[in-house]
């Protein structure tokens, strides 16, 4: 057996690509950014001052706009950001303030700014046989609202959202949804992401390759648990081309 025979058995052939939405997809700070500081200025009831210890509570700096990286703004899901902001001091309840959150969290789709074209990124791979998924920790609807808004619902295959019944990140629910819906195995899986509740979703479920992206809140250093690091996801074509089998 030649090693590079070997090295593809070791290896299962990435059929099936879950890309994380926010910071992947999209720009994090040009996308998320804005809708954080109404997400805290609605949590504080228009109390400026609580807004901004909410904000720093959350991982996200009020005067710069920077979002540490795997903190709750970064990649939290809307029942985790509702739970910290009320630990903050938010006045809100929980359930009232979650369903605040994800009601904003649908509408912020319209605003959102893609890191690529999105509808021929998609519809490329797409024709290169891939099964294609988004798995987020926003609600699906939201993540529905996207794929429409930038002409790539008709080339998933999959959507899972907090609320989707797949469980949250980084369990392995969100991908085993994506294989079950997809007939695949974990190992031709390849989970994209910008930060390591993607990756360690990714991990967890025995995904055969985990990517990071840096239009997020990661840098190299804090995605290190990646099998590779990209700038954004338009370098992923070429990477998985360069996996491929020779003649395939």
């Amino acid at each position: 057996m030649s090693a590079e025979t070997a090295a593809h058995e070791q290896h299962p052939a990435i059929a099936g690509i879950l890309f994380d939405k926010d910071g992947t997809l999209l720009d994090y700070a040009k996308s998320w950014v804005p809708v954080n500081y109404e997400l805290a200025r609605i949590a504080a009831r228009g109390d400026a001052d609580l807004a901004n210890r909410l904000l720093m509570a959350c991982g996200m700096d009020p005067e710069t706009g920077h979002v540490v990286a795997d903190s709750l703004l970064a990649a939290g899901n809307t029942v985790e950001i509702a739970e910290g902001m009320v630990a903050a001091g938010s006045p809100y309840p929980f359930e009232e303030l979650r369903a605040l959150f994800d009601d904003l969290f649908s509408r912020s789709a319209a605003y959102a700014v893609p890191v690529a074209d999105l509808a021929p990124f998609f519809a490329d791979l797409k024709a290169d046989g891939y099964r294609l998924g988004v798995a987020s920790s926003d609600n699906e609807t939201s993540i529905r609202e996207t794929a429409k808004r930038f002409g790539f619902a008709e080339s998933l295959d999959y959507v899972a959202g907090y609320d989707s019944g797949h469980g949250t990140k980084p369990g392995p629910g969100m991908v085993l949804g994506f294989c079950a819906a997809t007939g695949l195995a974990p190992d031709q899986v390849v989970v994209v992401g910008d930060n390591n509740h993607d990756l360690h979703m990714g991990i967890s479920a025995g995904a055969g390759l985990t990517v990071a992206v840096l239009t997020g809140t990661g840098s190299r250093q804090s995605l290190g648990d990646a099998d590779h690091c990209l700038n954004d996801i338009t370098e992923l074509p070429a990477l998985l081309a360069s996996r491929r089998p020779a003649g395939a």
